[in-house]
């Protein structure tokens, strides 16, 4: 088995509002090993975006522990957390979170700011991976020229051009259509493939079973482990 890239063990999130106590997730532990994907499903509502923050670095849980290439999250400051993430983490977000005055290649420009690379080889690399999700001619196209499906492609290229040990992807395929979905999803899960890349994907959605290493369904705040036949 290939080294763990991310753990956590016993992770409870708790929001307390007017009185009432609720806990979103209770009691969970997950381990994601190097080029492994994990899929987690569930409804709307039953804390799947959460548990992806938390294990992001982006949140912080009201109990248990997180982490990330073998880092506790806990005793990091915010300035370490920060610099891990922008090293080993990559995240997609549902609403693809583009800088609309930028172009494509400006979007997935800005995973490589804070990196050692010089411009010329920020820029190489921002066009070798827009070709490879076929978005070569799409560069200089700011977010509104494109369609849904390229702007996910393009929130895809920034999370990997930087080659993180993992990937968080938080409904990837929620806002296109099933035939748009797939394409997707075979992209991204190519690429993270290829790369020897860790891809958590969080989606209400269905899953190709065997796209997967392992399938969860989160529901009543706990994750259970589902075979795969």
């Amino acid at each position: 088995m290939t080294d763990t890239v991310l753990s956590c063990s016993h992770v409870t999130k708790r929001f307390v509002s007017r009185g009432r106590t609720t806990d979103v997730l209770c009691d969970i532990s997950l381990a994601v090993h190097g080029g492994q994907i994990v899929v987690i499903r569930g409804r709307s509502g039953t804390g799947k975006s959460t548990l992806l923050q938390i294990l992001a670095g982006l949140d912080h849980p009201t109990a248990g522990r997180v982490e990330i290439a073998g880092r506790s999250l806990d005793g990091l400051r915010a300035g370490e957390l920060v610099a891990l993430r922008r090293q080993t983490l990559g995240f997609i977000f549902q609403n693809f979170n583009l800088i609309p005055s930028w172009t494509a290649g400006q979007n997935v420009e800005a995973a490589l700011i804070h990196t050692r690379l010089t411009r010329p080889e920020r820029h190489r690399k921002v066009r070798e991976m827009l070709e490879r999700l076929e978005l070569g001619d799409r560069i200089d196209h700011l977010p509104s020229e494109l369609s849904v499906g390229q702007q996910q492609r393009v929130a895809i290229a920034r999370a990997l051009v930087h080659s993180p040990a993992i990937v968080f992807a938080d409904e990837p395929t929620g806002d296109v259509d099933p035939e748009t979905a797939k394409s997707i999803m075979d992209c991204l899960v190519g690429l993270v493939r290829a790369n020897g890349t860790a891809l958590i994907v969080c989606t209400h959605g269905e899953f190709a079973p065997e796209t997967a290493d392992q399938h969860y369904i989160l529901q009543n705040g706990r994750l259970v482990l589902q075979g795969i036949d």
